[in-house]
């Protein structure tokens, strides 16, 4: 006896299945006040919300009251109920009632479906006081929220909640919980939008028995009868679709909470929606938002495409989506320069035609300035300073920090990208390049007390799980000093814009913002990403399929947008400046540079500690002038008594020659008197094509000649006349503009020059047709 009953004791205990519900369950986001985003159905087609351990207090009171008054007493079974249904459905002879109580009922939905007979119901007797032992009562009424039917494909009291009423379930009034309470009752025959009678006098009783047991007052009860009962279900908010789409991949089944602003997350999307009605007019449809906290490196808000329609692509997530840069990275590489110690914000780069390896970048504006200030460079995104920069700095450096900064993207070795990686020869992520201006502000935010978590990740959670992509800190300070930053995000809030820039201006005038646009080769892609100590804003405009536009530039079409939503954020102020990572130093006024013995103007400015390595002013020298200041001279020609000495800011004669039209102060240096004997000469003519290359290429027509090659030459005397040779030919001279046409044979040839006065140019090159 003793055996039998412990074999029934064993059995009885191990009756309950370890896991009571199995069936699949919608993916749900949450923004980060637990407000719905959006769900996906789950995999059978059914509405079903992942389970929820809380029930809220108004639907509790009326599922017990309506369902099983008892329900905190009994032990999973209430005998006096089932005999009072067993009476009632024999005096009326049909099914009134199963006594049926939470727990068993709990059990029948766990549960495959079944014919019901005795046998059936035995079975849930049984295991319904079994589950009364392995969970609490309030566990065995969130099984029942969580998964009773709800009519149609709704189960569960948080699907339903929002398919019927369109709201969290802790929300509902008193009549929307009593009408969710009576209905899994009878699913099948009596939801919203079908026999509506039947629905609504079975809520106005429940509702008379809560007044009638003092549970609401006679207004709330009153009321509560008025309240209409939903005509039809209501779709499920879809606030953030891509961003659904994204945990659906990671977390699929699951309920996430994230760090979204749902407010914010609906607003910007609006913005973008918006924009996009303007856009589409230039067949431009798809666009992509995100909003970053900067202290935690919370995403505020994900908008990762427009409301362009399927025809579109509008199911595309651009933020993760590979594209090509433009000059967004630009910022990248001034800051790493100046970290490295390779330049200071004011130096002079040359913007002068370049050709480096047959590859020949130009300005947007297709001018050129001669020289200019990198940091002005930066802030009027020139392309050929940015090149000479990159040249100067290493492709194959630059390419490592960026993948240490956070790109992943850049899946080949630096050389495949060459200098163009740039200029947009290398694809990003709106999600990586956002987290990157994001790492920095922090980084230059924590300054001088850095936690070692600098640079890390966005996140979409507010814990580390469920981890999705992008969740995961790299836990490491920043590789850009705190200096280096700061001073790129001053130039890149730099008011001097180009003029199509102007209107910003105003917008900037009402709170610090550092940004930088960037338009990709065809006009593929439009760049713009912003950031203050607070906030980062990033954003992409496009077509996803790749389409290029007339018009499709950052300034253009980016721009706008990201300012637009800069205008739904606080304004902020400017970044603290990190006073103990920058020294002060002499600087030229003229050059940028440090100041050299030489320098007139000098500025006292403050410069990364990097920038201490930095030269001194390579332009200006000490010049021995006439009395009447318009020859120089030597002792070899002029008395040194007589002599004026005077300094005298020099540029080569390449970035000379588009310098002086652009800066009518530049003065050219005088000529040497032609007495006198020049022991160090100054070099007074530059080619500048071909300037560095030795392979000419030569593209061949359409029929099948060769075009010509233009050589072009600058002199620092704008009368000079200069006589050109190839191959020791004479070929023609030129003066004032130092241009001509020429078609040499394939091979290699010697280009000579020579000024009236004798000075002498060489320069081999070899032409390659194709």
């Amino acid at each position: 006896m003793f055996v039998l009953f412990l074999v029934l004791a064993t059995g009885y205990w191990f009756l309950l299945p370890e896991k009571l519900f199995d069936t699949p369950t919608c993916t749900v986001i949450n923004d980060r006040d637990g407000n719905l985003l959006g769900a996906k159905i789950a995999d059978d087609g059914q509405w079903r919300f992942p389970h929820n351990d809380s029930v809220p207090e108004k639907f509790r009171v009326c599922i017990v009251e309506f369902e099983d008054k008892h329900f905190y007493k009994h032990p999973g079974i209430n005998p006096f109920s089932m005999l009072r249904a067993a009476w009632q459905n024999i005096t009326t002879m049909h099914r009134v009632s199963g006594g049926s109580t939470l727990t068993m009922q709990v059990i029948r939905i766990s549960r495959p479906a079944g014919s019901r007979n005795i046998f059936r119901k035995v079975i849930e007797m049984i295991l319904a006081t079994r589950i009364e032992l392995a969970y609490s009562k309030e566990e065995i009424l969130s099984f029942y929220a969580s998964n009773a039917p709800f009519g149609g494909n709704v189960v569960g009291l948080d699907a339903a909640s929002w398919r019927y009423f369109g709201r969290n379930a802790t929300e509902l009034s008193w009549a929307e919980a009593a009408t969710l309470a009576v209905l899994p009752n009878a699913p099948s025959l009596i939801y919203p939008g079908k026999n509506h009678d039947k629905l609504l006098q079975k809520r106005n009783r429940l509702l008379k028995r809560l007044y009638e047991k003092g549970v609401v007052d006679k207004t709330t009860y009153e009321l509560s009868c008025e309240e209409p009962l939903p005509e039809k279900p209501l779709d499920i908010p879809q606030r953030a679709p891509h961003l659904l789409t994204r945990f659906f991949k990671q977390s699929k089944g699951k309920k996430s909470n994230t760090t979204i602003d749902g407010n914010l997350q609906q607003r910007v999307s609006e913005k973008v929606n918006n924009h996009y009605l303007q856009l589409k007019h230039n067949e431009i449809h798809n666009a992509a938002v995100l909003v970053v906290e900067v202290e935690t490196g919370n995403v505020l808000a994900y908008v990762g495409n427009t409301d362009c329609g399927a025809e579109h692509n509008n199911h595309v997530d651009v933020t993760s989506a590979p594209r090509s840069t433009g000059s967004v990275m630009k910022p990248l590489l001034f800051a790493t320069m100046l970290n490295d110690g390779e330049l200071l914000p004011g130096t002079l780069i040359a913007d002068i035609p370049t050709q480096i390896a047959g590859y020949t970048p130009q300005n947007f504006s297709l001018t050129y300035e001669g020289a200019v200030p990198a940091k002005q460079a930066l802030a009027k995104s020139l392309n050929i300073p940015a090149v000479r920069m990159l040249r100067e700095h290493g492709v194959e450096k630059f390419h490592y920090q960026l993948k240490q900064l956070g790109l992943s993207t850049l899946t080949k070795d630096a050389r495949h990208y060459g200098l163009s990686i740039i200029l947009g020869g290398a694809e990003a992520t709106l999600w990586e390049l956002t987290g990157i201006y994001a790492s920095l502000s922090r980084t230059l935010n924590h300054y001088p007390v850095f936690r070692g978590d600098e640079f890390r990740r966005l996140s979409l959670t507010p814990d580390p799980s469920p981890r999705v992509e992008g969740n995961l800190p790299t836990n490491r300070t920043s590789p850009i000093s705190a200096g280096a930053i700061y001073q790129t995000y001053e130039a890149m809030a730099e008011v001097n814009r180009p003029d199509i820039e102007a209107g910003w201006k105003t917008f900037a005038s009402s709170g610090f913002i550092a940004w930088k646009t960037g338009t990709s080769f065809g006009f593929r892609d439009g760049w713009a990403i912003g950031t203050t100590p607070e906030y980062v804003v990033g954003v992409w405009v496009g077509n996803a399929d790749g389409e290029g536009r007339p018009g499709l530039t950052g300034i253009g079409a980016a721009a706008p947008l990201m300012f637009d939503v800069f205008s739904l954020l606080p304004a902020s102020q400017n970044f603290l400046p990190p006073y103990d990572d920058l020294e002060k130093v002499a600087v030229c006024h003229q050059s940028g540079h440090r100041a050299g013995s030489y320098c007139e103007v000098i500025d006292s400015v403050r410069i990364t500690l990097g920038g201490l390595k930095t030269e001194a002013c390579p332009y200006h020298r000490l010049v021995h002038l006439d009395k009447t200041k318009r020859e120089r001279v030597n002792s070899s020609c002029y008395a040194t008594n007589d002599m004026v000495h005077q300094n005298w800011f020099v540029l080569p004669p390449a970035m000379e020659w588009y310098y002086k039209s652009k800066n009518p102060s530049y003065k050219t240096l005088p000529p040497m008197r032609a007495n006198c004997t020049d022991e160090n000469p100054l070099k007074n003519m530059e080619l500048i094509y071909p300037h560095e290359n030795i392979i000419v290429y030569v593209p061949v027509k359409l029929d099948g000649t060769p075009s010509e090659v233009v050589f072009e030459a600058a002199h620092r005397r704008s009368s000079a006349t200069i006589f050109w040779h190839l191959d020791n030919t004479f070929v023609t001279q030129t003066k004032s503009i130092h241009q001509i046409g020429l078609n040499p044979e394939e091979g290699k040839h010697l280009l000579t020059l020579v000024d009236e006065n004798g000075e002498t140019l060489y320069k081999s090159f070899e032409v390659v047709k194709k």
